[in-house]
């Protein structure tokens, strides 16, 4: 997903994003390892994704104690 696309999404709605893709990482290390994946850059993709979520829901916490 694009930053601009998960800076649009509500707060409630980011978590239950960050849960998916936490659920599709994991699914994605245990095929690799079963060797069913073939897209392994899938993995890194997923990874960034869940590291933009984690950004993007640090700055709102931030914002709240700046109020």
């Amino acid at each position: 997903m694009k930053i601009r696309e998960l800076r649009m999404k509500p707060e409630k709605e980011l978590k239950e994003t960050l849960l998916n893709f936490r659920d599709k990482l994991r699914e994605l290390r245990f095929n690799l390892a079963g060797g069913k994946v073939k897209n392994i850059r899938e993995i890194r993709q997923t990874k960034r994704d869940i590291a933009r979520i984690l950004t993007i829901l640090k700055e709102y916490g931030k914002e709240r104690k700046n109020k």
